[in-house]
Order: structure tokens, then C-alpha cells, then sequence
């Protein structure tokens, strides 16, 4: 699920980060695998039919975006997001 971000973080952020993301990896995917709808929803996200939710990564460095599908029992992720970017530009990338 979370490979292909590690992958990114890689060539976006560097090595370091790359593989504390790899580092963290387990345990949410782990949580996300047993309780999906335990992250909090993201605010700046809200829409009627879909609940976005995020975690955190790297001491709140960064946000996985995510919503889950009951009906397919799935997690899809939306992004993941640097913190310290402006928020309306990633109300713009997901909506």
C-alpha cells in the first residue's frame, strides 16, 4: 500500500526521509488494516459522501491522506502531505 510513497519520499526528501517513512510504515499500516476509521478526519477536506482522514508521519512533519470505503472494506491514499505547505493547495489537489 505504502510502497510507492516510500519510493517518492525518496526522490522528493532525500534518503534520510525516505526511510524514516519506511520506518513508520508498519505500524500504520497495521492500524489502518484493523481500525480504518480511527484517524482523525481532515477538516480542510470535508464533503458530504466521503470522509478523509489523515495520520501523521515524521513527528507531524508530514500527513497520509486517506479515506475508507466500507462498502469494499479499503483504504485508498489520497497523498501524502508536507505540513508546512499551504493548506489550500492541498484542498485543491484532492477535491
Amino acid at each position: 500500500m505504502f510502497w510507492a510513497f516510500v519510493e517518492y519520499a525518496g526522490q522528493e526528501f532525500g534518503k534520510t526521509t525516505a526511510q524514516r517513512w519506511q520506518k513508520e510504515r508498519k505500524s500504520i499500516e497495521w492500524r489502518l488494516a484493523r481500525h480504518p476509521e480511527s484517524y482523525p478526519p481532515e477538516e480542510s477536506l470535508r464533503r458530504k459522501n466521503i470522509i478523509f482522514r489523515h495520520c501523521h508521519l515524521m513527528k507531524r512533519r508530514f500527513k497520509i491522506i486517506y479515506f475508507y470505503n466500507q462498502i469494499e472494506d479499503t483504504v485508498h491514499i489520497m497523498d501524502i502531505w508536507d505540513t508546512k505547505r499551504n493548506p489550500s493547495a492541498l484542498i485543491r489537489r484532492i477535491k
